[in-house]
């Protein structure tokens, strides 16, 4: 990885805009009971200086942290929880909790809270999501962090968070280098906007709107200084309903199961076992060893990645691939099989505005795409579409300066709006091996929906979005959507090497211990298949 410069100017720069706050800091760590807010409206205003970098992450270290006060608790028990005073930062839009070793665990659980920059209020706590021990260098190098998974929390200036511990006899050992990331993606991105209505045109969409800067606090808006955390909001607010299936079924066999050995004749698949998704087949076995770049793909070649055909490197520099009929789709990709759905929309890295400079140099490719794994991001879900840009770039720093990931660990990513992504860099009809699943990162793809769906349904856009998008990439590979494939586990939920049966659109929770893709959105995939299959023809 190169030096973060942006992201040590950031450190150093926080570093100095905290000092005045350092006796409010070392006062006491705020507790829920007493939420009161810790800066004043001069405060604030000092920390949102004109001359900011664009884009750039603040690091703040749990070890910087207050000692706890006396009479916190008995002597000779253990310590419960570590925190992270509240305190007023610059400007950001996304957080997220790192340490040094991607092998070590975090013995405890990741709470933070936030505040608004524009009223003042600070959120409730919230709960981040922590990596699997070991997750981080599933391909990613051996400088991969240990990490939480990022929140996007909107334009915020205040930030305070704590680690509740598991409760030992002993005090649990923190990992080394344990850190709050807060992320500013700075301004950028050419291409995005709200969709229009799906049913109007294949993958129709309204004029591309520029994302928004990053919002800054005003004067006039300064918080009460008694003033209580406001409750989150319910989780979903601003979300369009959907409609759609019931939810699916049973996703994997059991144990002992014996997959055959169907013959895989698509450029660029395994030589040997397949796979099969015809109704009533046994499907070949996968290659996944979960770890690592698949033999004879190492990052920075396309050797073994030509089964996408065209549409890589012949498009780079559009800010947006735009839809193809299906025969246009034929013409594009060549060698693509016969059932194929047409290629939908998708704004382009570029298009988003990533910084190709932040990411490792070259790709890493897997040998075939024989599945798709659905995510969701866990975050508020009353984001304007104009905003996602914005959000992904903050996901992509996270992930590549944060976390010491390649690059962004999803393959596409799609708004509520119905927009698609392009995710890691590589050619968005290559088999491009992502982050996303850990064990079966290996010949998958992963399509992660901005918001949150454990209780709030997705949009019908979002849902239309991702059958477009896998009845064209799993069409590419000729793999059915609707059809199910064999893969083996390189660790995690399953014993590694097991051979594990999946259908062909997945859940995250399919694949590994998590809620993800939320409930609601799960139980859309069944539609998501059916709608898919209908795309490439079957």
């Amino acid at each position: 990885m190169r030096a973060n410069l942006a992201q040590s100017i950031g450190v150093a720069s926080a570093a100095a805009l905290l000092l005045p706050l350092a006796p409010l800091a070392t006062a006491a760590a705020l507790s829920p009971s007493a939420p009161t807010s810790p800066s004043s409206p001069s405060s604030r205003s000092a920390a949102s200086s004109p001359d900011e970098i664009p884009g750039h992450t603040q690091s703040l270290s749990f070890g910087d942290t207050a000692a706890e006060p006396p009479g916190t608790r008995a002597p000779g028990e253990a310590r419960t929880s570590v925190r992270l005073a509240a305190r007023t930062v610059r400007p950001y839009s996304l957080l997220g909790v790192v340490w040094d070793s991607a092998d070590q665990p975090l013995p405890g659980r990741v709470e933070v809270r936030t505040r608004d920059a524009d009223t003042g209020r600070w959120s409730a706590w919230r709960q981040l999501d922590v990596h699997p021990s070991g997750a981080g260098r599933t391909g990613e190098g051996a400088g991969a962090r240990g990490a939480t998974a990022p929140l996007w929390v909107g334009a915020s200036d205040g930030v305070e968070a704590r680690v509740l511990l598991e409760r030992t006899d002993a005090d649990p050992a923190l990992p080394e280098g344990l850190r709050l990331e807060l992320v500013d993606p700075g301004p950028g991105g050419t291409a995005s906007g709200e969709t229009a209505d799906p049913s109007q045109a294949p993958d129709a969409a309204e004029p591309a709107k520029p994302a928004e800067p990053t919002r800054r606090p005003g004067a006039d808006k300064a918080p009460d200084p008694g003033q209580a955390p406001a409750p989150d909001k319910a989780p979903g607010t601003g979300s369009e309903p959907g409609t759609g299936a019931g939810p699916d079924t049973g996703t994997e066999t059991g144990p002992g199961t014996d997959p055959g050995a169907g013959t895989d004749t698509r450029p660029g698949a395994d030589t040997g076992p397949g796979t099969d998704t015809r109704p009533g087949t046994d499907p070949g076995v996968g290659t996944d060893t979960g770890a690592g770049t698949d033999p004879g793909t190492g990052g920075g070649t396309d050797a073994g990645a030509e089964a996408g055909g065209a549409g890589g490197q012949a498009e780079a520099g559009a800010a947006v691939l735009p839809a193809l009929s299906k025969e246009a789709t034929r013409k594009q990709y060549p060698t693509a099989e016969s059932f194929v759905g047409p290629r939908p929309r998708i704004v382009t890295r570029k298009g988003w505005g990533a910084d190709e400079k932040l990411r490792e140099s070259g790709h890493a490719y897997t040998k075939t795409v024989k599945a798709a794994f659905v995510h969701h991001t866990a975050m508020t879900n009353s984001y304007k579409c104009g905003q996602a840009p914005s959000i992904i770039r903050a996901m992509y720093r996270y992930h590549v300066k944060s976390s010491k990931w390649r690059d962004i660990g999803y393959n596409f990513l799609v708004d509520k709006c119905g927009t698609i992504y392009e995710g890691r860099a590589g050619g968005v009809a290559k088999p491009v091996m992502g982050a996303h699943t850990y064990g079966f990162n290996t010949n998958t793809t992963g399509i992660a929906v901005l918001g949150s769906y454990d209780k709030t349904e997705p949009s019908k856009r979002a849902v239309d979005a991702i059958a477009r998008l896998t009845g064209w990439k799993l069409g590419l590979f000729g793999v059915d959507p609707a059809g199910k494939t064999w893969l083996k586990s390189g660790g995690g939920k399953f014993k590694k090497g097991r051979k594990i049966r999946f259908h062909t659109v997945s859940g995250h929770k399919d694949g590994y211990v998590t809620e993800c893709p939320g409930a609601r959105l799960y139980g859309k995939l069944g539609e998501i298949r059916t709608a898919a299959a209908r795309l490439q023809g079957r």
